[in-house]
């Protein structure tokens, strides 16, 4: 197998367990390696470190698969791998809906796999993963038997893979837009056209956190999305819910959603630009029992960060100013680049500055087929605060 070696000073980082070497790590990288290659990752002086696939085009040269230098990378491996993501989520009782495989915190750097009950949607992000692509579904065939199989590659960031943006089918074609059920309710799904894989998988324990707090409540959500958090306030026993969504096809599935469930009684969504929506009403003097927040990524680069942090306490002091006292606010932020002490500062601020006391609910991330790995940032990413507003 062809090689590559570190240089003499780096970091400790790769060799305490980080699966990605940048650029700027590697001395050489032996002549005849080609873009997509398994390569053995040694040190400066010739100590095995690991196995992992190789790009030129992106800074992240290679991503590592291994630290087993008897490891042999084929199809054979990466139904070995898929086999023990399921068998861990089947412990942790995800066996209906789930993320199967979260990339760099299941040892498959930039491989995505969602499955929804009987459908997958797969995304190889990397020019190495996707290269294992066949292999890839093979292995799904052969271990789930799905009704069907989704690719959405149509993600900005395989771009600097130097890969092409698609989507389509990888199994026979079928109906896209299905239905799934999840905490006792049931969903639309739209995997050709929502959002990611076509829905947030990561908010499914979340969403059950909030079924005290909003009973017999006022209830108002703002970038709602496809109506989840809010279907579940409806279901637990809110008085009404009002949701507010940019996107006019997002509010149309989103009231699809509650009439699924025969919630449209109580639960209702308007499309609405949150920001000035939250702001005006807040001049208006209106008020409500619990605000439901759960905004996009502010920023994917760390160049933004700062713009992130302005807007995420923006929309948090708004929403704690429509809250009645002793009512709750529900927030979350979902880029890994704003880390979990900065969050919760910024809620700390957005609380001074709206002249009101807080005092923590729950606190917790994403949920646990989303595996986080201590040490490695990026599988960190989902904040999830439940605050009582005094």
């Amino acid at each position: 197998m062809l090689t590559a070696r570190l240089r003499r000073k780096i970091s400790p980082r790769v060799l305490l367990g980080h699966p990605w070497v940048f650029a700027n790590e590697l001395e050489t990288v032996e002549a005849s390696a080609t873009d997509g290659d398994v390569l053995r990752l040694m040190t400066h002086d010739g100590k095995f470190v690991g196995q992992g696939y190789y790009n030129s085009q992106s800074q992240i040269r290679i991503r590592l698969l291994t630290r087993d230098p008897k490891a042999t990378i084929d199809a054979a491996y990466f139904f070995d791998q898929l086999e023990r993501c399921w068998s861990y989520r089947k412990k942790l009782g995800y066996v209906e809906n789930c993320r199967l495989v979260f990339g760099e915190a299941d040892g498959l750097p930039q491989l995505i796999i969602d499955k929804f009950n009987d459908y997958f949607v797969l995304q190889t992000l990397a020019l190495g993963i996707d290269r294992w692509k066949p292999a890839l579904v093979e292995a799904l065939e052969k271990i789930f038997q799905p009704k069907g199989i989704y690719e959405r590659n149509d993600v900005p960031v395989r771009g600097l893979e130097g890969l092409p943006l698609q989507k389509g089918f990888l199994s026979a074609p079928f109906d896209t837009r299905i239905q799934i059920r999840e905490n006792g309710l049931s969903f639309h799904v739209d995997l050709d056209q929502g959002q990611k894989t076509g829905y947030f998988l990561d908010q499914q324990d979340n969403r059950r956190a909030i079924q005290h707090i909003v009973r017999e409540a006022e209830v108002l959500g703002a970038f709602t999305y496809t109506g989840t958090f809010e279907v579940h306030a409806a279901h637990y026993g809110a008085r009404s819910v009002l949701g507010l969504d940019i996107s006019a096809s997002a509010v149309e599935m989103a009231n699809a959603n509650a009439a699924l469930n025969g919630l449209s009684d109580r639960c209702r969504f308007e499309v609405a630009n949150a920001f000035d929506v939250l702001k005006s009403w807040g001049k208006e003097g209106k008020s409500y029992d619990v605000v439901m927040l759960d905004p996009p990524a502010f920023t994917k680069s760390r160049e933004t960060i700062q713009k992130a942090i302005t807007g995420y306490k923006e929309i948090n002091l708004r929403g704690m100013k429509l809250v009645r006292p002793g009512g709750f606010l529900v927030t979350s932020s979902c880029t890994n680049l704003i880390q979990p002490e900065l969050f919760l500062q910024i809620i700390e601020m957005a609380a001074k500055d709206a002249r009101r006391k807080i005092r923590q609910v729950t606190y917790q991330t994403q949920s646990a087929d989303h595996p986080i790995v201590w040490g490695q940032e990026n599988t960190q990413y989902l904040k999830f605060l439940i605050v009582q507003v005094q």
